[in-house]
């Protein structure tokens, strides 16, 4: 499978309609799996419920208008109001379990395991959909507790078949040692939403480095 792009909201929006821009040229610019509506500060302060929903009224139709899957960060009360696609939840948030009972079968549910191969695999018995590893590089985006290496996708690409996310200070040019060892998507934020060029030439950069990194050769094998 092909490793692709998982786009994760800035930590705040303060013009909806010109991100809703933003976003829509995102998607547009290649192909991104998945969007995340992650509104909360680097010290894990979220934004106000209601904006929360106002943010997935603007956005969630351009991504389903794209077969962009649309997920709701921490909250899977919120994601059933918005009509999302699902949720993900981190280890201090609602379990997998309680967010599969409230949304139902068809959603998509997934949960931050930071650097654990123990709380992934409680997280695929427990029915999430993806596991999330991370984080893999320095990150503004939010304090991370862990910082994963990327043997840990390794294994877990060998060892399961339950997709993983790659997720933290992932760049165009770092993403290249995930991709090939075996992370299925690459959450990016500040990389997209931060590019000088904006968030569309942001996108076509990391697909070009995903494509790069899968298309060479082996290590130590030469063409």
């Amino acid at each position: 499978m092909s490793c692709r792009l998982y786009l994760v909201t800035p930590p705040r929006i303060a013009d909806l309609a010109r991100f809703a821009a933003d976003f829509e040229a995102a998607l547009d610019a290649g192909d991104v799996a998945c969007a995340q509506l992650r509104l909360k500060d680097r010290d894990g302060t979220p934004a106000p419920d209601e904006e929360i929903l106002r943010a997935a009224a603007a956005l969630l139709p351009l991504a389903r208008a794209r077969e962009t899957a649309f997920l709701v960060n921490d909250r899977p009360d919120l994601a059933k109001k918005a009509g999302a696609d699902g949720v993900h939840v981190g280890q201090q948030d609602a379990a997998c379990r309680d967010a599969r009972a409230l949304l139902g079968p068809d959603a998509i549910i997934g949960v931050t395991c930071h650097d654990s191969k123990h709380l992934a695999m409680i997280a695929g018995e427990e029915g999430a959909d993806y596991v999330a590893f991370g984080a893999f590089f320095p990150t503004d985006t939010k304090e991370a507790p862990t910082r994963a290496d990327p043997a840990l996708i390794e294994w877990w690409a060998y060892a399961t078949t339950l997709p993983c996310v790659a997720i933290g200070g992932i760049t165009p040019e770092n993403c290249g040692v995930l991709a090939r060892a075996g992370a299925d998507y690459l959450a990016v934020c500040g990389a997209v939403w931060n590019d000088p060029d904006g968030p569309a030439a942001a996108v076509r950069r990391f697909e070009a480095a995903i494509r790069a990194a899968q298309e060479a050769p082996p290590a130590g094998i030469s063409g």
